[in-house]
């Protein structure tokens, strides 16, 4: 059974797709910033990506331009509301190759092991984010790469007035606003970004890292060993 604050973010996220999906596609950036996350998985033509927690499907084109028409993408989302819109992005465009599965991200199993997966905007909603990347890199193929893109607070010197505005769009986009975390959001965030990326660190052999958007946004990918 979904806990409260499951079916909260459940009912939050597909009240509220049609206006992810289109600031998904919109955002002056943010396409930029999906093409260097895909870059970090260093896909080839015919690999299996999967992405957790997929949304609307935003990040489907870039990841199908890298796999080619004879590789495979499946999203993976727990939202009804987002899949729905997923779903209809894959129909428009024709996707054969672009798979989704409705399904809680942290727990998902595959029959075969995919060469990559993909994880945006995800581990700050988990409650335990190093778990979870742990889970993810044991289902990876040997020589896999796994890629988080996530936003936190910036650490850069001028980053006062940045983390004052980061702030709020923390609460706004959080199912239960202020309510419901012990410490403040934001830095309940910040803690579960920094807890994935040891995580991912931990069990990679080699790993890339780069921050954008005056350090708020950070992109890290690692070939699991």
């Amino acid at each position: 059974m979904a806990t409260d604050a499951t079916t909260a973010a459940q009912q939050f996220y597909g009240r509220w797709a049609d206006l992810y999906d289109a600031l998904a596609r919109s955002t002056p950036g943010l396409g930029r910033l999906r093409d260097r996350a895909a870059d970090a998985l260093e896909l080839d033509p015919g690999d299996t990506v999967v992405e957790m927690g997929c949304g609307t499907g935003a990040n489907f084109p870039h990841l199908r331009e890298r796999v080619g028409p004879e590789g495979r993408v499946v999203g993976v989302d727990f939202t009804q509301g987002m899949v729905a819109r997923a779903r209809d992005r894959i129909d428009r465009e024709d996707w054969r190759n672009v798979h989704l599965v409705r399904g809680d991200a942290t727990q998902i199993e595959f029959r075969e092991p995919p060469d990559a997966i993909l994880a945006t905007f995800v581990v700050g909603m988990l409650g335990d984010p190093a778990g979870a990347v742990n889970r993810w890199a044991d289902r990876l193929a040997p020589g896999g790469r796994l890629a988080l893109l996530d936003a936190a607070q910036t650490t850069r010197w001028f980053g006062w007035p940045v983390n004052q505005a980061f702030r709020g769009l923390v609460v706004a986009s959080s199912p239960t606003g202020m309510q419901g975390y012990e410490r403040a959001p934001w830095l309940v965030l910040d803690q579960r970004v920094a807890e994935a990326r040891r995580a991912l660190r931990a069990r990679a052999d080699e790993t890339t890292h780069s921050e954008h958007a005056l350090g708020v946004v950070r992109i890290t990918g690692g070939r699991i060993d």
